[in-house]
């Protein structure tokens, strides 16, 4: 089933991906790549002049083990979900409660989630084939969370297992001249992430696309999942082909420090 944008879904997907300038195109290379994203809207400003952008290096050199972080109580539910081609990603867009996250006492519901190839966060320099970002907003939407997971090749991963046949319908849809459509997913289960991480790393930063807003709280697993590369290709086809390699260049800490949570005992 193709859906496509109404002014009022456009108003509901933007405030759950944390809106930016959408008549504004911005890709990952050329006279629109990360270096000039700045430049392109006065809303872009912070992606040249934040001093707390993302994505970083979760280098060892910079982690600090913090005892006082609590576990990432993570306890998602299905619910109804939409595919969509956002151009410079895939994601998936949640229509009803999904489900909620505990930070320092602040609640944040997951609104939707969207992948990367190749990873944007580094693990002590290592780039991964990819990443999925959880992004999660608090009740007044004034508040951000995103959690990340790093993926390797190997064994299909069973959540994009799940929706294979949408990317190859989401790729024809493309390939037919609707570079905007959304695909009906029906009920969509992330149960596969819903597991207690033994170890994360958190950061303030910032978005990885624009508007690049601050504040930022990042929560990377620990624990690498793999996806297969029939799985990485179809997360890659829809998208502009700028976007192929939708990967924003590491950005300075500043000073930042990157804690860690670690738990052996979790599984």
């Amino acid at each position: 089933m193709r859906i496509y944008f109404s002014i009022i879904s456009v108003a509901v997907f933007v405030l759950s991906t944390a809106a930016y300038d959408s008549s504004v195109k911005f890709g990952y290379g050329g006279q629109n790549g990360p270096e000039k994203w700045g430049s392109l809207s006065p809303s872009f400003a912070a992606c040249s002049n934040g001093k707390a952008q993302s994505p970083v290096d979760l280098a060892k050199a910079n982690i600090v083990l913090n005892k006082q972080l609590k576990s990432l109580d993570r306890h998602y539910i299905p619910t109804n979900a939409t595919l969509v081609n956002n151009k410079f990603n895939i994601g998936v867009h949640f229509e009803g409660k999904v489900g909620d996250i505990n930070i320092d006492g602040k609640i944040y519901s997951l609104k939707q989630l969207h992948w990367h190839s190749p990873s944007e966060h580094r693990a002590n320099g290592r780039i991964h084939d990819a990443e999925l970002h959880l992004v999660h907003l608090t009740e007044d939407n004034n508040n951000i969370a995103v959690v990340a997971v790093l993926y390797k090749l190997g064994a299909p991963d069973p959540m994009i297992s799940k929706i294979e046949d949408k990317l190859i319908e989401l790729e024809k849809e493309n390939r037919a001249g609707h570079s905007d459509a959304h695909i009906a997913l029906g009920t969509f289960d992330v149960e596969e992430i819903n597991r207690r991480a033994h170890r994360y790393y958190r950061y303030v930063g910032s978005l990885t696309t624009p508007p690049c807003k601050e504040g930022i709280n990042w929560n990377i697993l620990g624990k690498v999942r793999t996806l297969s590369k029939k799985q990485l290709q179809l997360l890659k086809a829809p998208v502009d082909p700028d976007c192929k390699h939708n990967a924003r260049p590491l950005q300075p800490l500043n000073g930042r420090k990157i804690e860690m949570y670690y738990h052996p005992n979790h599984m």
